[in-house]
Formats: C-alpha cells, structure tokens, sequence
C-alpha cells in the first residue's frame, strides 16, 4: 500500500492526467522509500507546462516558473510540480544558460543528477527506472546518470551532493563517478559559497559523515570549501571523534578548536562561509564557553553567565575532546536549577532602582553593580528582595 504522504498528492496527479497530461513523482522521496528513509515531502514532475498547470488549478504559486516549477496548493500543503525538461551548456558550471521544456519523462530523468535520483513513481506505484537507479540502491552505490564528468560540468555543486549523500546513506561511490569527482573538483570554485553551505551542514550532520569527511580530504574537495584548505591536520584530527553525539552547532565548534584558531580567526573563518548572523553568534559564543570549559568546570557564577543549554553543550564538547565517555551533564542541570535567578530580568530590583537609590547619571557603573548584585545572589550572599538589596547596596558602598 503506497504511504500516506503519496497518497495525498495523488488528486494533483489525476487531475493533471484527466486534463490529458502525464505526471508522476520523482526525485528524493522515491529515491527514499525504496531506501526505507523517512520521507520529508514528495515531487511530481508532469509534461504540463507552467501555464498549463495554472490553467487546471485555481490555487498555485509561483517559486520558479522560469524553470518549470509552481507550487500546487492542495488541502492544506504544498507541492511542487515541474515540468519536463532539458536543460543547454551550463557556462557558469552550475545553471543552465536555456531550459527548454519538453513532453518526455525519459529525457528528463535523463538530466538528473545520481541514478538513485532518476527514478519516477506513477500514482499506483509503478516504477520508471530507464537508468538503473534500483540496482544502484541494491548495490549501495552512488553512480551519475550517464557521464560523470558531463553531469559535474553542468552542476559542479553535485560533487558536494554526492558525499553529503555518502554521510547521509553509507554507500559507495561507484568508481567512475569518483574519478571524475578527483578530476572535476576544481569546479567548485565557480559554485557559490552559501550554496556549498547548505550541502556541507547536511554531510556533518549525516550517520556516515566520518566517511563523508574521509572523502572529502582524499579527493582534494576540501580546498575548494572556505576555511578548510590547508586544514589537513585538524580534519584528520576530527574524524577520531565521535561526532554522532554532537549536534551541528557543536560539530562546527569542535571544527574550530581542531583547527586552532582563535576568536579572530574563527570569526574570520565563519565570515568566509558567509553564514548568518545568528548562527555566526551562536557558534562563536559556545567556541567562547568550550574554550573557559577547557580550562576551569562549570561554577554557579559562569553557568549563570552562559545558560544551560550553552553549558551543556561546552561540556559535552568537553568530554568528545578528551574522548571521555560522553554523558550528559546532569549535575549541570542540578546546579541551574539550584540558581536564585538565572537571568537579570529576575532580579528584585533594576537600574533605575539604582539611580534612585545613589542619585547618579546612568553609566557604566550601573552595569558593573548590576553584575556584583548578581553574584552576591547567586553565591547566596544575598537574598533577592528589594530591601535587602538596597541594605546590601549601601554597605558595600561604605567599603
């Protein structure tokens, strides 16, 4: 019995048939359920054209028409529907310079990427496979559609996919679409770098993504990746731990410490991957607390400053550096819940309780006593109540 997740899409499928089109779904979620993987969303490619499409059904949007693609609004979801098509010269080695649409599923199988990629499913679940994408799933194995070499000239970023595919299912590369990987890595450097980031987080993130990094250093791939190139000691140093208990954010921190760089230059590093500026701050401030947890254990006062879950976090980086066994902290979790305040907002008082009580401008002196009231409670040197604050207050400027 075809999954649910299909057969909420077939009423898009037979309406375009009815209409007198063919379409089927394909890509990664057929790709995925002879896999056995969970399966995110599904694809369906049809010989409609964009307008067509739009002629058959009232709700659509529009995310790249000028590739064949819309969005089919249907109960609820969204789909994405593509027309069939081929695709020129690919002069920038990653977008094609004309895409024709044509009216023959084969020919647009046929400009996939992998075999496994190359496979359509019809409403009943039938299987189209003009390209032996079965067999290589049977046998593992990761293998281009045709040429490798012509399919990594047309989309250099395919390199990137086939090892982020690598972490991601444990197989093989079949040793034609490796070679020609080795031979066409230089291609990258045409390929944007936000577009290299996307695939890189989802290969550190993968079950086989030891081996995915293994790769990556033994075709050269790395050189063409921002702050990687020149890095073969700490990526060696990297794959001996184990990864699978970090999270990505802390992958990226421990990539940091292996790498030996300091604030600046992590900072620096992160920039060339253009990453935003969240992510930028997250990883930078964990680096900041790993690097502290490195040299001195969690106090009340500093998982105060950190919060629980950085904490957590530094300690299990911690831990996977020193290859400890690797637990999770729970004293942590019983020190921060053992905290009078665990932010300042909690505090009895604020700044302008302060200025009141010591008739002065604002200034920096208000944030440094702010930071010792802090302490004093969190020590337990203080209760947090307005009055004995005030007391407390006017003791210590008697000192």
């Amino acid at each position: 019995m075809m999954k649910p997740i299909f057969q909420r899409a077939i009423p898009i499928i037979e309406k375009l048939e009815e209409a007198g089109y063919e379409a089927y779904f394909v890509g990664g979620a057929v790709r995925d359920l002879l896999i056995g993987r969970e399966i995110a969303d599904v694809d369906i490619a049809t010989s409609a054209t964009p307008i067509e499409m739009k002629a058959i059904f009232s709700k659509t949007v529009d995310v790249g028409i000028e590739h064949g693609t819309i969005l089919i609004l249907l109960k609820g979801e969204a789909y994405e529907v593509t027309t069939y098509r081929a695709e020129s010269t690919y002069s920038d080695f990653r977008r094609p310079d004309e895409v024709r649409f044509i009216r023959h599923l084969k020919e647009d199988l046929q400009r996939r990427d992998f075999t496994m990629n190359s496979i359509a499913m019809d409403k009943n679940g039938e299987l189209i496979d003009p390209f032996a994408g079965r067999e290589a799933i049977k046998n593992r194995e990761i293998k281009t559609v045709g040429s490798s070499e012509e399919r990594f000239n047309e989309d250099a970023l395919r390199m990137m996919r086939a090892l982020r595919l690598k972490s991601q299912l444990g197989f093989l590369l079949e040793e034609g679409t490796y070679d020609a990987l080795k031979k066409k890595v230089h291609l990258l450097q045409h390929v944007a770098v936000e577009r290299k980031l996307v695939e890189f987080n989802k290969l550190l993130q993968g079950d086989y993504r030891v081996d995915a990094l293994t790769l990556l250093q033994d075709s050269n791939l790395h050189h063409y990746l921002p702050m990687l190139s020149q890095k073969e000691k700490g990526l060696n140093q990297l794959v001996t731990y184990p990864l699978q208990s970090l999270s990505l954010l802390e992958i990226w921190v421990l990539l940091l410490k292996v790498f030996q760089l300091n604030e600046h230059e992590a900072k620096i590093g992160l920039k060339e991957w253009k990453m935003s500026s969240k992510d930028m701050k997250e990883i930078l401030n964990l680096y900041q607390w790993f690097q502290k947890r490195l040299s001195t254990p969690f106090q009340a006062t500093t998982i105060y400053q950190s919060g629980l879950s950085v904490a957590v976090s530094a300690e299990k980086l911690h831990q996977v550096y020193n290859h400890e066994r690797v637990e999770y902290p729970d004293h942590l979790v019983e020190m921060y819940s053992k905290l009078a305040i665990t932010s300042r907002k909690q505090l009895a008082v604020n700044g302008n309780d302060i200025i009141t009580w010591s008739q002065q401008s604002a200034g920096p002196w208000l944030k440094e006593l702010l930071a010792k009231v802090e302490e004093a409670i969190i020590l337990g040197e203080l209760q947090n109540n307005k009055e004995d604050i005030r007391e407390w207050l006017f003791q210590w400027n008697q000192k």
